[in-house]
């Protein structure tokens, strides 16, 4: 939870230093110290990114939402900046966790 809510902040900030401060400093060695393997947490936020993405996009289906798909309404239009940016914050974190 909380790496999306600073992903989130990120994006609306447009700013990684929100995301550096408060959540990637020290982040890696917090799920270490709580016995979380870090593969394990990479791999969570990859999955986070590829969400967070698709719904940026408009991309998402049943198949990658399975019984707890929604379809919701966006409005139409070229989001691929943003969703570089998003999947860019991503990355930074999955990048601090390795």
């Amino acid at each position: 939870e909380i790496i999306l809510r600073y992903v989130s902040y990120a994006l609306l900030a447009g700013d990684a230093s929100v995301l550096d401060d408060r959540c990637l400093n020290g982040l890696k060695e917090t799920y270490s110290a709580l016995g979380v393997p870090a593969t394990s947490t990479a791999r969570a936020v990859q999955i986070m990114k590829a969400v967070c993405v698709a719904h940026i996009t408009n991309t998402n289906t049943p198949e990658m939402g399975g019984s707890r798909y929604k379809k919701n309404e966006t409005t139409q239009g070229d989001c691929s900046a943003l969703a570089a940016e998003c999947a860019g914050y991503f990355d930074r974190v999955i990048s601090a966790l390795s």
